[in-house]
């Protein structure tokens, strides 16, 4: 894919944030869907397992590398960090293997002009390094929680959800809040949904809480546990308020420190 040349002419139509093939692959993704059309990419096998068994057909972990050196002296880059990846996925510990990546990745950073790109290159051979550094920022900020609506923490929630562990559970909570129309957060089949309390779809409540927004905010964003909520003296509870703490016990606390180059 090419910018007609009087977009590549013009200086601020660059890549400097984002770049033509990323948005590209986004928007035919975002439409489209993961599937490129070709049967091979149908059911791959997951990255740890696809790359034992690139790195034992090309000859083994030595041999790669040794090929990979020749390509990242004749300047490819690209390719070094493309198929040496293969060797730190089928063996994460292999020192030779995480430096040339780390290198590869360095000299793609310094002659990108894309800034999100150069910073994934530099930050992928800073963990080859030196290990996962994690997220160095806050992503629960006071100041970002405050500005969410209640509908979005409760999608929080959802995302939230141990799937697996959840498979069996079946809890409906019904919440009243004052101003709102009421909703119900139904567990089943793994998923947390929120659905309108008057709806088709929603079933009939376990427990129906009716109580002030600043409250279910408290409890919403782990300020308040939720044993405590029936207690509070602006909460009335219709039906079991034990299933509460029931919905909140199949929740997982997310990692935000995830490695990006390494299984």
């Amino acid at each position: 894919m090419e910018l007609p040349p009087a977009l590549e002419r013009a200086r601020h139509t660059h890549g400097y944030y984002g770049s033509v093939s990323h948005n590209t692959k986004a928007i035919y993704r975002r439409y489209l869907g993961w599937f490129d059309g070709n049967p091979a990419h149908l059911w791959e096998h997951p990255p740890v397992e696809a790359a034992r068994r690139y790195v034992e057909f090309m000859g083994g972990a030595h041999e790669v590398l040794r090929r990979a050196r020749q390509s990242f002296a004749d300047g490819d880059f690209r390719w070094v960090a493309q198929v040496v990846d293969h060797v730190v996925f089928a063996e994460p510990d292999n020192a030779e293997a995480r430096t040339l990546q780390s290198e590869a990745l360095e000299q793609l950073g310094y002659g990108n002009e894309n800034g999100t790109w150069r910073n994934f290159y530099l930050m992928g051979a800073l963990e080859l390094r030196h290990g996962s550094v994690g997220t160095p920022t806050d992503t629960a900020s006071p100041d970002i929680l405050a500005a969410l609506t209640l509908d979005q923490l409760f999608d929080a929630l959802a995302i939230r959800i141990d799937g697996p562990r959840s498979w069996d559970a079946d809890i409906a909570v019904r919440w009243n809040v004052a101003g709102r129309d009421p909703v119900t957060l139904h567990l089943h089949n793994g998923v947390l949904r929120r659905l309108p309390a008057t709806g088709p779809a929603a079933p009939a409540p376990d427990a129906t809480f009716t109580l002030g927004e600043p409250t279910l905010r408290a409890l919403l964003l782990g300020a308040l546990p939720p044993a405590d909520l029936a207690a509070q003296p602006d909460v009335t509870v219709t039906g079991d308020p034990t299933v509460l703490a029931a919905l909140f016990g199949h929740l997982a606390a997310p990692d935000p420190d995830f490695a990006i180059i390494t299984p």
